[in-house]
């Protein structure tokens, strides 16, 4: 039969990676007991919101089911007390800068662009990650409108603050789980003005990458501000990203926007991942008719001059504003949004970068 000293040794080869030291040392293991072939312990983090615990939690499992004897394995989340974190964390919280970076493991960063504002990219965005968290992948959203964000209001109905780790910010979880950055949640208050110039501006999207402790994530969704200027520029040149998705609609000048922000893509050797059409129509209540307030849709046609694949068309729909005013986007019914998700994750792999013409 394993003894509890024996398994204590076999977690000593669990690593915070925070922290850099293994959990038995830093006292994270709590109320360990064996039980025949079933080992259980409780692992005491320092924050409940850590991103890492997931990955901690099946390292725990993994070393523990390695010792002959133990089939099964139960690990249990608390938190260390304000004195054993005292003892454990370092004198200047925040770590160094960049730290954090060396921690996260993202698989695919999908930016979401359009080359004029008011097309809904922060809707999509959101929607995209409600989406991709209800088909149950490990999801974090980036609000790279530094001047104009507005994506905590959509998930948040009370203003919220993230804490600070060892090595860098902890993203706030939604409801669902979805981590979520954003400069109006380092704010006073959501309506405080952010006048900053580009300089200040890309580097605060740099510090969101590197200095925030993501995790294991499958998906980081970027919302970029409107146009083709610093901020998108940053953002492309400086996350390793998979692909753009090209949001648009159907007004007249949406050709012209969506191949300044296609362009720009293809310059900078990003692939194209797909066009998504916002406020396509508006379904008449009465009759279920579809009626095109903002004229006819030209997704096809843009999605097939730029041979990328159109992931689908969105209609205009009071119940969204209604929910994303009070912060419960992730209410909303996920159906009419996941075939689009589901159609995105098939052309990440595939993506291809277009040329210009």
């Amino acid at each position: 039969m394993v003894t509890v000293e024996q398994a204590l040794e076999s977690l000593r080869g669990v690593m915070d990676p925070e922290l850099g030291r293994n959990i038995v040392e830093l006292g994270m293991v709590k109320d360990l007991s064996i039980d025949g072939g079933k080992a259980s312990f409780t692992l005491a983090l320092t924050t409940p919101t850590c991103p890492l615990r997931d990955r901690m939690s099946a390292q725990a499992r993994a070393a523990l089911t390695s010792l002959n004897g133990i089939q099964e394995v139960e690990v249990k989340l608390g938190e260390l007390t304000a004195e054993e974190k005292a003892r454990i964390m370092p004198d200047k919280p925040g770590g160094q800068e960049g730290a954090a970076e060396r921690l996260n493991d993202i698989k695919r960063v999908i930016a979401v662009m359009s080359g004029k504002g008011g097309v809904g990219k922060s809707l999509v965005s959101g929607l995209l990650a409600v989406a991709l968290r209800h088909q149950g992948h490990k999801v974090g959203l980036l609000d790279a409108d530094i001047t104009g964000p507005s994506i905590p209001r959509m998930f948040f109905p009370t203003h919220r603050h993230p804490q600070s780790g060892p090595v860098g910010i902890l993203p706030v979880e939604s409801k669902t789980g979805i981590k979520i950055m954003s400069i109006n949640l380092l704010l006073p208050s959501e309506d405080e003005a952010v006048i900053w110039r580009g300089p200040l501006i890309s580097r605060a999207i740099q510090q969101f990458w590197g200095d925030v402790l993501w995790g294991d994530l499958d998906y980081l969704v970027v919302d970029l501000p409107p146009g083709t200027s610093d901020a998108a520029l940053t953002v492309i040149q400086s996350l390793p990203l998979s692909g753009v998705v090209l949001v648009t609609s159907p007004q007249g000048l949406a050709d012209m926007v969506v191949s300044k922000a296609a362009k720009m893509a293809a310059r900078l050797e990003v692939p194209l991942l797909g066009l998504i059409e916002n406020m396509s129509y508006v379904v008449c209540p009465d009759t279920g008719r579809r009626l095109e307030v903002f004229g006819p849709s030209k997704s096809t046609a843009i999605a097939a001059r730029f041979r990328i694949p159109l992931l689908g068309r969105l209609p205009i729909d009071p119940q969204v504003a209604q929910f994303c005013d009070v912060g419960r986007v992730e209410d909303l019914p996920a159906e009419a949004f996941i075939p689009i998700a589901e159609e995105l994750v098939k052309s990440v792999p595939e993506a291809k970068r277009w040329a210009p013409h």
